[in-house]
């Protein structure tokens, strides 16, 4: 079977897997990080979102061997362990979330987002949430969540930087 060598959330990992295995699998039921769902198994919900080497991915759709040597960060490894990541924070303070099964991919999914636009208007978020399903909500607390996410986390940066 083959290794394979990445970072996970920070920390170092060596596993052997069979070479058909997802990255999904590999979190999921090797590494023990359930937050990452699995929903589809056809990267249509997005609920398996993680970040390898700092873009969103569908784990679900990845093989495990291709992320050799990748930085893999899953919902578990956004916050500090204490603190909240302001995503995570504004999808609970604007009721982001119901069932919260798709919650972890959308919030991976936003936080790459505000990488790439750091003041998001609603069409933005929303055809950036294209690949990312709720069965739950019509998605305006999720845009809204989004949105406040990504004011707290420009406020953020500028406080990091004075």
């Amino acid at each position: 079977m083959p290794q394979v060598t990445l970072t996970v959330n920070e920390k170092p990992i060596a596993a052997e897997v069979e070479g058909r295995t997802l990255l999904v699998q590999l979190l999921r039921d090797t590494l023990g990080l359930t937050g990452t769902h699995v929903g589809c198994d056809t990267s249509q919900c997005g609920a398996c979102t993680v970040h390898v080497n700092g873009r969103s991915v569908k784990s679900c759709c990845m093989l495990a061997v291709q992320a050799e040597g990748a930085r893999v960060t899953t919902i578990e490894g956004v916050s500090d362990g204490q603190t909240l990541h302001p995503m995570q924070a504004a999808f609970r303070e604007c009721h982001g979330l119901q069932c919260g099964f798709c919650t972890p991919g959308m919030i991976m999914s936003a936080i790459d987002m505000v990488k790439h636009h750091p003041d998001p208007d609603e069409q933005t978020v929303r055809k950036w949430l294209d690949g990312n399903l709720c069965r739950c909500t019509g998605y305006h607390n999720i845009v809204k969540a989004i949105r406040a996410g990504a004011a707290a986390m420009k406020a953020k940066t500028r406080e990091n930087v004075a």
